[in-house]
């Protein structure tokens, strides 16, 4: 009787001291890499006018349907030169609800963590990775988040559980802003319906906290994957295998991502040996699109555009983007 209550006992402490030592334990904070400086980008004007020229007309073929300018934001980076990067925007700077595209920074996030050794790497793990970006799954998303933020799904919590669980879910954003992206909200599931228990304690029952991204860190993102500067080089190139996509691919190959969004137009312009790496999303009222593009005649670009309340609007972006790769591809020449 006696060994059972030792034993007793024993379990208790070892359970005391395991609450005690998880307590005590660093948070795992997302850190940027040494030495990492954001981009220099530099205004175009001839870039500008691009862009509002596509704008404009694509606002007139679509004058019908009632579409408005405050309705789109575009944002296009030309990285013909890595050196000396140019780029312009439409209302690059306002932030929307990203639908799907938030996903392509929970990627990047997760990889520096993996890198830094804050994260293994599991054949699990690598699955959701695969499911949130190349099917755009909603489920692998919510498994990610919880990864990288030590937080979980559930019931409602008390204030100071919830005051814990919160500043981790911010880790993301920490994480972000402290590369200098600005006016966008990473610290959100996705899902499928609608957001339960202490996710939507988290928005304060009021639909705040939403995530908001900008066009302008879009294609800032995919442009800074793209070229090798987002975690390291090897990293860069895993998460573009991930956003590969296949606009001419057929029947099981085929991916409504490279189908239905930036790669219809290189498919309406026939533009079989462009290449084509993005991350698209889409929701009741929003569609959008963030894509790196290399041309056949070299020329290499970011776009992302972003549309509200046009989501059955299905040639809007692909209007939109045919406009705006033909004249990159007049002012390469």
């Amino acid at each position: 009787m006696k060994l059972c209550r030792f034993a007793a006992l024993l379990a208790v402490a070892a359970i005391v001291f395991s609450t005690v030592v998880r307590a005590q334990a660093p948070e795992k904070e997302i850190v940027k890499p040494k030495g990492y400086a954001p981009p220099v980008l530099t205004t175009s004007e001839e870039l500008k006018r691009l862009i509002d020229g596509a704008v404009s007309d694509v606002l007139k073929k679509f004058s019908e349907q009632g579409l408005k300018s405050e309705e789109i934001a575009v944002t296009v980076i030309d990285m013909r030169d890595r050196d000396r990067l140019l780029w312009a925007e439409h209302r690059g700077e306002t932030a929307i609800y990203p639908a799907s595209v938030v996903k392509m920074f929970y990627m990047a996030a997760l990889h520096q963590q993996i890198e830094d050794g804050k994260i293994a790497m599991t054949r699990e793990l690598e699955r959701g990775l695969r499911d949130m970006i190349v099917t755009s799954s909603n489920e692998a998303t919510q498994y990610i988040v919880d990864v990288l933020t030590d937080t979980a799904s559930g019931g409602e919590l008390p204030q100071k559980e919830f005051e814990q669980w919160s500043f981790r879910r911010n880790r993301m954003n920490r994480y972000f802003a402290s590369m200098d992206f600005v006016n966008i909200n990473v610290n959100q599931k996705t899902h499928c319906e609608d957001a339960y228990g202490v996710e939507q304690q988290f928005r304060n029952y009021k639909g705040e906290n939403r995530l908001m991204i900008t066009t302008n860190a879009s294609a800032r993102l995919i442009a800074e994957i793209a070229l090798g500067r987002m975690v390291n080089p090897e990293r860069s190139r895993l998460m573009m295998n991930l956003l590969k996509r296949e606009p001419f691919a057929e029947g099981k190959a085929a991916n409504s991502q490279a189908t239905d969004f930036v790669g219809k137009a290189l498919i309406d312009l026939g533009m079989r040996e462009a290449g084509l790496w993005s991350k698209a999303g889409w929701t009741s009222r929003t569609r959008h699109d963030a894509a790196y593009i290399e041309m056949p005649d070299g020329g290499k670009f970011a776009i992302a555009i972003f549309t509200e309340n046009r989501s059955n609007e299905r040639d809007l972006i692909p209007t939109l983007a045919s406009s705006i790769i033909t004249a990159l591809a007049n002012v390469s020449k």
